[in-house]
């Protein structure tokens, strides 16, 4: 009798699996065979940048963008509640490796120079703000690993800025244009190159603090604690 349960379950969920695969595979069929990519192409002109991820999350879809970096900032904000140190900026958290101290004099301003290109890139090719941030965080890492004091990481006026001005931008720029009469979340045309380059200047920074932030709050074993079960 187990046997025979243990067969049916199996036999559900293949047929389960197989009704979802087929229904993903119809979707997507539709989705291809749809008048969406033609409007996508139609439309790109007046959307302020020229690359079609860009239009699509800063633009036609930026409610989804929206929501995403809230998501970030409240992941953020949980993270450093959750730190095991009272300032992310703790000296005694700090490694200090004299070569990779070294190295940072040359890392460290050509992975910004990076992030200033993938951000400009975003409107014309593969790039934007979250490649951006993410390059921005990374360098975060390196200062801190290379023993770098960073101040902004503080508890103070430049990490809470830093933390929500992406959302706050992102937020504001809708805010004012529904006040214009445009619809929420629209651009006017004219400016939304502009408006969408501001947004993801301060989405860029948003997330490389958040990201970094992140890493910096998460717990740090400590090395001369005995393993659980060690000795036993």
């Amino acid at each position: 009798m187990r046997r025979v349960r243990l067969f049916v379950t199996l036999l559900a969920c293949a047929g389960l699996i197989v009704a979802l695969a087929a229904a993903v595979l119809d979707v997507a069929g539709a989705a291809v065979s749809s008048e969406l990519p033609e409007q996508l192409r139609a439309s790109l002109e007046r959307s302020g940048v020229e690359h079609p991820v860009t239009a699509v999350l800063l633009n036609f879809r930026s409610y989804d963008t929206l929501l995403e970096i809230g998501v970030l900032v409240i992941a953020g904000m949980a993270g450093i509640s959750l730190a095991s140190t009272n300032s992310l900026e703790d000296p005694a958290l700090r490694s200090a490796d004299s070569l990779l101290y070294a190295l940072q004099r040359w890392f460290v301003p050509v992975m910004l120079l990076l992030a200033a290109y993938l951000l400009w890139a975003g409107a014309y090719r593969p790039g934007g703000a979250f490649q951006a941030g993410a390059v921005l965080a990374a360098t975060g890492v390196l200062m801190r690993l290379g023993g770098l004091p960073m101040a902004f990481i503080r508890p103070g006026i430049l990490l809470r800025l830093g933390l929500v001005i992406g959302f706050a931008v992102f937020l504001l720029v809708a805010v004012v244009g529904a006040l214009m009469g445009e619809a929420f979340l629209a651009y006017p045309a004219t400016m939304a190159g502009l408006l969408i380059l501001t947004i993801e200047v301060a989405l860029t920074l948003s997330i490389g603090m958040i990201l970094l932030a992140l890493f910096v709050a998460a717990p740090v074993t400590d090395e001369h604690e005995p393993e659980e079960g060690a000795g036993s």
